[in-house]
This record gives C-alpha cells, structure tokens and sequence, in this order.
C-alpha cells in the first residue's frame, strides 16, 4: 500500500491522518526547539515520563541497535515501545509495541484524540510567531501517546537528528547508546564530527524538571578519533558513567554461519559464547555488543544476563533493508547506504560475508547526499552499475547521478533506467545473459531505494 491509496475499508481514516501530517513541515524542514513538543506531551498528561526510556542516537547503525535492544527486552518479557525512522512502506512502521507496528485504527483513534492538544500547541506557536509543530515532532508525540495508551513498560527511541534539540530529547532517557558518529546532515548538525558528535550527545541532557529518570548512563560504540574525543569531553563535563565498546565491553568472537554469524560478547557481567546472530557483518557484530550493554545496564543487573534469553533475543532481531537477501535466484540483496560511512560497511559486508563471482549495482540517491563519497564504496563491489531515481523530491535524477558514475566506470558498464523497475529488470536481463553464475544484484542509495525494490520484489510486508 502506498501511504495515499485506500484499498480496504478504514484506510480512507488513514489516509485522512497521513494528509493531516504531510501537510505540516517535513522532516528536512527541521525546528531546533524542545519546547514545542514538551509543551503537547504536557498537555497529554506528560505522556513522555509515563515509561523508563532509553534512547539511541548515532550516524548509522541505529534503527538496527533499537531492534536489538527491542528484542532483547522482549525475550526477557518486557513489554516495549518502539520508536524509529524512517520507515520502509508504511508509516505506521515507525510505532511499534510488541514488535508491531501500532494497527491502523488505533493510530487513527489516537491521532484523533491527540489533535486537539496539537491545535492548542500551534495556536500557542503563532501566536509567539513561530512556526507549527512539524511532521516529526507531532510523529514523536504520537508515539509517546500510543505507549501510553498501551501501556508499555519502556520507551526505545531512535533519535531523528542530532539528539540536543530532536523530538525525542523531551523523554529523560535512562540509558543512552551512541553507534559510530559521522559527517551527515552538515546543515544542521555542523560541519566536523566534533560538532556533530557534541550535538548528538545532547541526549544526556535532563529536560524534565524534576526528572523522574535516574542520571543516564553512557553506552558508547565503535567511534573515530574525532568522535570519541567530544564525547569522552562531553560525558566528562556530565559527570555521568558512561561504557565504551572495546573499553567497558567488547566484540571477543565472530565467526561467520549459515544466514549470520556467531558471535561472542564480553561485557564486565561476564561472557556470552557463541549467539547466533542473524545478520551479516562486523558492523552488526557491534551494533550486537552495544545493544547488549544498553540492555544490562538498563535492567540494572550485576551478572550476566541468562545465556538463553540472549541467544533468543538476539535469533529474532530482523533489520529489513540492511543488507537484506530478497530473493535467492539470483541473489539479489537490499542495503540502505546513503552515505560514505555506511557504503564503506556494506562493500566490507559484501566481500566478507558473500561470494560474488560479479556484482550489478542498482543504484538511485537523494540529492543531497555525497554522490562520489558514495560511489567510491559502491565502485568496489560493483562492476556494472544500474543508475535510476527514486519516487521521491529529494531523488537525484538519473541522468545526472550517471554523470557522477561515469567518473568510476567504464561507458560500458553505466546502464541509465527511468524507474526502480525498469532499473531491476534491466539487472535481471544483465544476470540472465552472464554465461557464467555467481553474479548477485545489490540495490542501495537510500532507504527510498530499498523501499521501492522491496515492493516490487514483494517483500512490502515483511518488515
């Protein structure tokens, strides 16, 4: 379903809902505030104290760390409230309890209560001449109104952007994990990783006053040197403790298995020997050893959490649209990579984890992204490259990304398609005609890109 298509009776409710949101500021249109959102989680009965939280903020890596987190909590019966983004298909995705996303009609039913307190808000802000809520920070509430209607028992929170000022910074979070930190949304978070980093470590900050959450506790992955020198800066002013992958806790074993891998995990509770982890890479490895540290210390423990309800928590963490298999003959595989940071993982992802005699690359990008920082990465998996553009008004068009590709392939090797599907079929046809096998398709660029690929791979509901 496309987020404006009314195919079954209700969903003409949704729809109704979805137009309300997409006609508020849209998540490139970012407000650097915290008041307005606090403002209508008051108004709701501070719906954003009603459940402990733990936030997760970073570059990439961290919906996948709030998955983990997720299920492990779950294993171990604890019922929680997950918020992320972006989301693959469907809005909805974002909200989930249970592991679901939140059904259509209690998001309807909720959003209706919810809007009158909205209304009050924006009136507030115009009147102070300020801009309405935007499409995140009324998302955000949301959320914070559909755990509390549940209720659940702990709020997971992907940070948007940053972390000082994003939405979900009005939730006292008592355990805040970092993935790795790079240079992306420079426009507003700054232009080196030092800027970004002490951005992002705003999520340590108290907004409620009194807070009802304990001092945070610092759970910190895999940083460069430039990262790892703000935030040991920054949790030092703090005064707040804080863990550190290879420091604290760390990655002791990984070896690669069937559709994953096994990993062993030392913390300072103990060692976790050989889990079965259901994802590809060193990358996930790690986002697997900070999502086990946030979950010890959020349950407080002083040994090791049962050996059982890890391996259980972590054999059901799904991470559609990173490096995801989709289809089996020919292997086609689904990654989300939009920057340099995260093209760089899956080129190393790629080579250790599968063996390509030849890869076709279909790729489309946003245009505001870092086209060749992306293309390098690509470039070194890749030895045909399928270039198109996403359905989407940020979507680089595909003439001009196949400028940028022309600076790393051959004329020969750069294929020009006007639509995901044309671009697949036109992979497919390049996989059909190799005389030999082993050659795989890698569709990335984007989360958009995936999405689309998904859908018409019919993988839409499996998220």
């Amino acid at each position: 379903m496309t987020e404006n298509s009314v195919d079954e009776p209700g969903e003409a409710e949704l729809v109704r809902v979805l137009t309300a949101l997409q006609a508020r500021a849209g998540e490139t249109q970012v407000e650097l505030r915290l008041d307005a959102t606090r403002r209508a989680c008051e108004l709701l009965g501070d719906i954003h104290t009603a459940a402990p939280a733990i936030t997760v903020t970073g570059t990439n890596g961290k919906t996948t760390t709030v998955r983990m987190v997720e299920s492990l909590l779950a294993a171990a019966d604890i019922r929680v409230g997950r918020f992320s983004s972006p989301h693959l298909h469907k809005l909805t995705e974002r909200i989930s309890v249970d592991g679901a996303p939140v059904a259509d009609a209690d998001f309807v039913r909720i959003y209706d209560e919810v809007e009158p307190y909205l209304l009050i808000v924006d009136g507030e802000l115009a009147e102070a001449a300020r801009p309405p809520l935007t499409y995140f920070e009324v998302l955000t509430i949301l959320a914070f109104a559909v755990f509390a209607d549940t209720p659940v028992d702990v709020y997971v929170l992907e940070v948007g952007m940053g972390g000082q000022w994003d939405s979900t910074n009005v939730a006292d979070a008592q355990v805040c994990g970092f993935t790795p930190i790079g240079l992306d949304h420079m426009q507003f978070l700054g232009d080196t990783v030092t800027e970004i980093a002490a951005t992002k470590a705003g999520i340590l900050d108290r907004t409620v006053d009194p807070s009802p959450a304990p001092e945070p506790v610092a759970v910190i992955g895999r940083q460069d040197e430039e990262a790892t020198a703000e935030l040991a800066r920054q949790v030092s002013e703090r005064g707040v403790e804080s863990a550190w992958l290879g420091r604290d806790f760390e990655l002791a074993d990984r070896q690669r298995a069937v559709d994953g891998q096994l990993i062993t995990i030392r913390t300072t509770h103990g060692v976790y020997e050989d889990i079965f982890l259901p994802l590809h890479g060193a990358h996930q490895a790690e986002n697997a050893a900070v999502a086990l540290a946030i979950v010890e210390r959020f349950l407080t423990v002083d040994q090791p959490l049962d050996l059982e309800l890890v391996g259980r928590g972590f054999a059901q963490v799904t991470s559609p649209g990173r490096v995801e298999t989709v289809r089996a003959d020919p292997t086609i595989i689904v990654d989300g990579a939009h920057n340099p940071q995260a093209a760089a993982v899956l080129a190393e992802t790629l080579e250790e984890a599968f063996d390509f005699r030849r890869v076709v690359a279909v790729l489309a990008m946003f245009a505001d992204k870092d086209p060749h920082g992306v293309l390098e990465y690509v470039h070194r998996f890749a030895d045909t490259v399928v270039v198109t553009a996403a359905l989407n008004p940020r979507a680089l068009p595909a003439d001009e990304l196949a400028v940028f590709a022309a600076e790393w392939w051959d004329e020969d090797d750069i294929v020009v398609a006007g639509n995901m599907n044309e671009a697949l079929m036109r992979a497919l046809d390049i996989v059909a005609a190799d005389a030999e096998p082993g050659t795989g398709i890698v569709v990335t660029g984007s989360l958009a890109t995936v999405a689309e690929a998904r859908t018409l791979l019919g993988k839409a509901d499996e998220v």
